[in-house]
């Protein structure tokens, strides 16, 4: 075998420069596809209470004969929702007090809640992060350095007052380079109250479903409900002032 033939071997089995960033892809590309498909195949109207009025007794049922199976598809059922960022979610929230109770209920809904955010912005990351980094002037990389240091509570506050669409706090650490862990502890804690909250009102819905009414969401809106979850918003930049405080006074 000659030299020249013995290169062109060895050239064929290496690995196409252009695969590994092909491969760094196709999670996004099978998120997209997700997305395409759900709406093509029409399949968010089920997230509906309408929807969910009509097949209370199918799951309440499916509940009581099948409880490890039904937490579990409820758990991939939100999670999947929340990767695809499927409008619907309050209503997958709802039916989770509705089905699971109080505290099962939450427990089963942050979870997730937390798993689909997870897989979207490790997604996120992957696909998109280093390249948008790499590109980002100054100012954008003065933006990330601050969130960083200060990620937990900045993320603390996005979770617990909703000022931004959640899809969108999902997406946007991942640009910015924030840990995983970091990410995950302030989805967790941060999502708790609101999630409670929703939880206790899809408790009662079948009262509501038998008074052929629809559940009184502006609930969260109360000031007995909502000053708390500002308190604690409030309550999580404590860190981020304690440490320009201490900085001022270094300086």
């Amino acid at each position: 075998m000659s030299a020249m033939s013995r290169r062109d071997e060895a050239s064929d089995a290496m690995p196409s420069p252009a695969a590994p960033g092909l491969r760094r892809f196709l999670p996004l590309l099978v998120i997209a596809a997700g997305i395409a498909a759900v709406f093509a195949l029409d399949l968010d109207r089920f997230l509906s209470f309408s929807a969910l009025a009509e097949n209370r007794q199918h799951l309440q049922a499916f509940v009581a004969d099948n409880y490890a199976l039904a937490a579990l598809a409820y758990v991939a059922a939100y999670a999947l929702a929340v990767a695809l960022s499927v409008p619907g979610a309050l209503i997958l929230t709802l039916t989770g007090g509705f089905l699971f109770g109080l505290v099962a209920g939450t427990v089963l809904t942050v979870l997730g809640a937390t798993l689909g955010a997870i897989a979207i912005f490790l997604v996120a990351r992957t696909a998109l992060g280093d390249a948008l980094r790499a590109k980002a002037g100054p100012f954008v990389q003065k933006l990330e350095a601050g969130f960083r240091e200060n990620a937990l509570s900045y993320l603390l506050v996005l979770r617990l007052v909703p000022l931004f669409p959640f899809w969108l706090v999902n997406l946007v650490p991942a640009f910015l380079g924030v840990p995983l862990s970091t990410y995950a502890l302030a989805t967790v804690l941060g999502i708790i109250p609101g999630t409670f909250v929703y939880i206790s009102v899809g408790n009662g819905l079948g009262a509501v479903f038998d008074a052929g009414g629809t559940p009184d969401l502006s609930l969260v809106t109360k000031p007995e409900i909502l000053l708390p979850i500002l308190g604690l918003a409030l309550l999580s930049l404590v860190p981020v002032a304690y440490k320009r405080f201490k900085g001022k006074s270094n300086g």
